[in-house]
């Protein structure tokens, strides 16, 4: 959607016909992986378990993959409101193609320090052969899924955010329909859910693809680009991108060692709290990206007030909208966990996370959209600086020190501090870059 467009059609339903799309997609992505944490669960503690170990890692992929997507968005949304079709093109097949390179370096290091990795975690030595069953189809689906968001990206980053969302939602099905099959009735077990999305990757990448030539979105003749030259622009926005992406599962990391010290179920009703944290946090997710698309383009044509306008509405939103799940799951918080998990211990610990943790989500989404709109502002280096403070500054300090003061409900209980916290600071953050933009010659990347 241009400026022009968005003003035509007001903020508010321009703003919804970007984002209600990815909003689908996005439900259904998470909705499917929640789904995918109760049927592990049925398994019992220890399968559970192992799948919590995972998520730490599984985060530092999608922060790679992310890091990457928002250079796309930003550098074609640009090159797309100047006019340069062919440049866009060619950008998103040398994004495409790095993106692919990266990430596949990425899981086969993994691959390789797996047992050393989850061990450093806390992994009790009986976990051990689990992990080592599921990460080969983990780590597959984890490289076909980045593959597949490279595409969707590219496809956002022209407007186009309902393909996308189409195909979130049909591969989320089909992997919900998968799931039970390959877990239970091949008796595959635990591997079962990892062979399950990455057949669902697989038959989506298989459809996204053809769809971007068909609809002249990628171009793989990159040489005409001056590929040195392009790459030094996509490391210029992807760098402090991805590393803003990837202190959230560093972060996951170490809070996944303080949790591990109250035993293993302690590690699943964590693991089960984390899957329902971004289900909870859907609209966020949705708008950190239809946002960057709309403010890049709004930067290029120096509409600052209509971006504080659109960042108002948008956080607005997300601390009301996060308020009312918050209630939602206070009220639910013993049946469901019941529900999702069929060891009591991991029940009780995850009801506990459910009453406390929710009513940060506010904060956790408006530092996440103030993340998303300074990378698309072209200040990378202000949303690094936002992910830094709220992981390092406010977030682990206040669980380390909720698990010394109380216990594991000390570490929810520091979880909700960290996120109300990080809140106040990403607002602060962005505020001054908004006004460090409309001074004369304001600086473009801090």
């Amino acid at each position: 959607m241009t400026p022009e467009e968005l003003h035509r059609t007001g903020l508010a339903r321009g703003l919804f016909q970007m984002t209600w799309p990815m909003l689908f997609g996005v439900v259904s992505l998470l909705g499917f992986q929640l789904v995918d944490s109760a049927f592990i669960g049925q398994l019992g503690a220890r399968p559970l378990a192992a799948l919590g170990f995972t998520i730490p890692f599984m985060q530092l992929v999608i922060g790679t993959q992310v890091g990457i997507g928002i250079a796309t968005t930003a550098l074609v949304s640009r090159a797309l409101g100047g006019g340069e079709g062919n440049r866009a093109r060619r950008l998103c097949g040398l994004v495409v193609i790095t993106g692919a390179g990266i990430v596949l370096a990425l899981v086969l290091a993994l691959w390789l320090v797996r047992e050393q990795a989850v061990t450093l975690l806390g992994a009790e030595p009986e976990l051990l052969p689990l992990i080592r069953a599921y990460w080969a189809p983990w780590l597959a689906s984890a490289w076909m899924g980045a593959f597949l968001y490279f595409g969707y990206s590219v496809l956002r980053a022209h407007g186009n955010t309902r393909i996308p969302g189409l195909w979130m939602v049909l591969t989320s099905l089909l992997n919900l329909v998968l799931d039970p099959l390959y877990i239970f009735v091949f008796g595959w077990g635990l591997p079962g859910a990892a062979w399950a999305t990455l057949t669902a990757f697989t038959l989506g990448t298989l459809a996204v693809y053809p769809a971007l030539y068909r609809r002249g979105c990628i171009r793989l003749d990159v040489r005409a680009l001056g590929v040195l030259r392009a790459l030094a622009g996509i490391a210029g926005i992807s760098g402090p991108a991805m590393i803003s992406q990837l202190m959230p599962p560093i972060s996951a990391m170490l809070a996944t060692r303080i949790v591990a010290d109250f035993g293993p179920q302690a590690v699943g009703a964590w693991g089960l709290g984390t899957r329902m944290e971004f289900f909870s946090i859907v609209v966020v997710l949705a708008l950190t990206m239809s946002l960057p698309p709309l403010v890049g383009r709004l930067r290029g044509a120096g509409d600052v007030e209509t971006i504080r306008r659109l960042v108002r509405l948008a956080t607005t939103f997300v601390i009301a909208w996060q308020l009312v799940i918050a209630v939602l799951w206070f009220a639910l918080s013993a049946p469901l966990a019941g529900l999702l998990s069929a060891d009591t211990a991991v029940a009780t610990r995850l009801a506990d996370y459910l009453r406390l943790v929710p009513w940060s989500f506010g904060g956790l989404g408006l530092t996440m959209i103030m993340v998303s709109v300074n990378n698309a502002l072209g200040l990378p280096l202000r949303a690094m600086v936002t992910s830094a403070l709220r992981l390092f500054a406010c977030y682990l300090p206040a669980l380390w020190l909720g698990a010394q003061l109380i216990g594991l409900t000390g570490v929810f209980a520091g979880a909700l501090a960290g996120n109300l916290a990080a809140g106040a600071v990403a607002w602060s953050l962005y505020r001054a870059g908004i006004r460090r933009i409309r001074e004369p010659g304001g600086e473009a990347t801090r």
